[in-house]
C-alpha cells in the first residue's frame, strides 16, 4: 500500500522545447553561449554542429520554456479509482506558469501533500522552478526545499522508487512501465518529436495529450509500486 494517502499525491509531467524555433533566431549574444553549452552534446564534431543539435535545447531550463505541465490527482470511490487531470498550457510561458502556480499553491497548503513525477527531481521539478524564477514568479512551498533536509523534502520519483539505491542507470518511463506489465496508451509521439511538433507543425493539443497520457502512465506505475489496483483507461477526468 502506498505509505501516503493517494489524494494527498499530485502526479506532473512537463513539456519542453527550444525557446526559438530555429538556432538562426537566436539572438547573437545566446548562440555563443549555446555553442558553449551545446558542446556536451556534440559526439561527432564532422557532423554535429551547435545550429544541427539546437533541437535540444529544450532540455536546459536556460535556453528552453515549458510549453505544458498537466497536474492529475487520483480519487477513491470504494474500491475503484479515478485520475482527474489538469493541463496547463500556451505560448506564453509565464501565463501557464501562473496558472499552475496559482492551483498547486491551494492544492499543496495543507500538511502531508506531494509532488510525484519520474525523473522529477532531476528535471521537472527543477526545471519549474529555475523558469520560475527567470519570469520574477514565486516558487510555490511545496516546490521550494531550500533549507529543508533531504527527508523534509515532499518530492516522490517514480524512476528513484524503482532503482532501490541503485544511482547506476536510468530507466524511461516507458521501458518501466513495460516491465511492469502495465498496459500504456498508444502514443502517436514521444519526448524527441515535441520540438517538431510544436515549431513545425504547431500542434500543441497534440502535445498536452501526449503529457496527459505519460501523468497517467506515472500515476500506474506508483500504484503498481506500492501494491495498489490500477486505474481503468476509461476513469480518467480531463477538466
Amino acid at each position: 500500500m502506498s505509505p501516503y494517502p493517494l489524494n494527498n499525491i499530485l502526479f506532473l509531467d512537463i513539456e519542453t522545447v527550444p525557446q526559438f524555433a530555429d538556432y538562426r533566431e537566436l539572438p547573437e549574444e545566446w548562440k555563443e553561449l549555446w555553442t558553449r553549452k551545446s558542446a556536451f552534446l556534440i559526439k561527432d564534431k564532422e557532423i554535429d554542429t551547435p545550429a544541427s543539435v539546437y533541437n535540444s535545447a529544450g532540455i536546459y531550463a536556460e535556453f528552453g520554456k515549458i510549453i505544458c505541465v498537466t497536474c492529475g490527482i487520483i480519487s477513491r470511490n470504494h474500491d475503484e479509482k479515478k485520475l482527474l487531470l489538469k493541463s496547463f498550457y500556451g505560448d506564453d510561458e509565464k501565463i501557464l506558469l501562473q496558472g499552475f502556480c496559482d492551483m498547486v499553491s491551494k492544492w499543496g497548503t495543507g500538511p502531508d501533500k506531494f509532488l510525484c513525477a519520474h525523473n522529477g527531481k532531476e528535471f521537472d521539478f527543477p526545471y519549474l522552478c529555475r523558469r520560475l524564477i527567470i519570469h520574477g514568479l514565486c516558487v510555490p512551498a511545496i516546490l521550494d526545499f531550500s533549507g529543508k533536509k533531504k527527508w523534509q523534502v515532499p518530492h516522490l520519483d517514480t524512476m528513484e522508487l524503482w532503482k532501490f539505491g541503485d544511482y547506476k542507470s536510468y530507466t524511461s518511463l516507458n521501458l518501466l512501465a513495460h516491465t511492469l506489465n502495465i498496459p500504456t496508451p498508444k502514443d502517436d509521439i514521444d519526448g524527441s518529436m515535441v520540438y517538431r511538433v510544436y515549431w513545425e507543425e504547431h500542434d500543441l493539443p497534440r502535445i498536452v495529450h501526449y503529457c496527459q497520457k505519460d501523468v497517467f502512465t506515472v500515476a500506474q506505475v506508483y500504484l503498481r509500486l506500492h501494491g495498489e489496483t490500477l486505474i481503468p483507461p476509461n476513469n480518467i477526468d480531463i477538466k
